[in-house]
């Protein structure tokens, strides 16, 4: 592939439109430009957590994790057209399955906190969830695959039992919801 960005203002924007992959132009604020807004959104901040020291594995995968987004965002800026490939959700359910099974059960909720890269990763987590929720709501208005929504919601998994890995990195732990509610109830 050569060099596909020759220029970057183009103001062909100027007027609220912006053009999708397959040459048409559309709103700006149509639901398939907000998903891929969200996706790109979503891999930025995995970009900043990446700035983050973390474990070598983690490292690893989040770098495909952002591969995997773009390639997500392209096939979301080409209507019809498939990038993202099975191969990338079963890899998010390996290492899903991998991280969580070093973690103890979880008996309470907790909090998005903790370190700064788990922190990170939890905002990770949200802007996923977001970015699913998008990639719904133009589903239901245009065709969209399965596996965009699928590996989004993965995803979201992942980042969370990511965060909690990352607060254990130092031999920290969760940060536990304190509910006064169920405090009053065990009492």
């Amino acid at each position: 592939m050569g060099n596909r960005l020759t220029q970057i203002a183009t103001r062909t924007g100027d007027d609220g439109t912006t053009g999708l992959g397959d040459n048409t132009r559309v709103p700006k604020d149509h639901l398939r430009v907000q998903a891929m807004g969200d996706v790109d959104e979503l891999n930025s901040h995995i970009g900043l957590l990446l700035c983050e020291p973390l474990p070598d594995a983690v490292r690893t995968l989040l770098v495909e994790v952002q591969h995997h987004l773009f390639d997500l965002g392209g096939e979301l800026s080409i209507p019809g057209f498939e990038l993202l490939k099975d191969a990338a959700l079963l890899q998010l359910d390996e290492a899903l399955a991998a991280h969580n099974a070093t973690l103890p059960r979880l008996a309470e909720f907790i909090l998005p906190a903790g370190t700064r890269a788990a922190s990170q990763a939890h905002v990770c987590r949200t802007v996923a969830r977001r970015a699913e929720r998008a990639v719904v709501a133009l589903g239901h208005v245009d065709t969209v695959r399965d596996a965009p929504r699928r590996y989004l919601n993965r995803l979201s998994d992942l980042l969370f039992v990511l965060a909690r890995v990352l607060n254990r990195v130092d031999g920290g732990d969760d940060v536990y919801w304190k509910s006064e509610r169920l405090a009053r109830s065990a009492s």
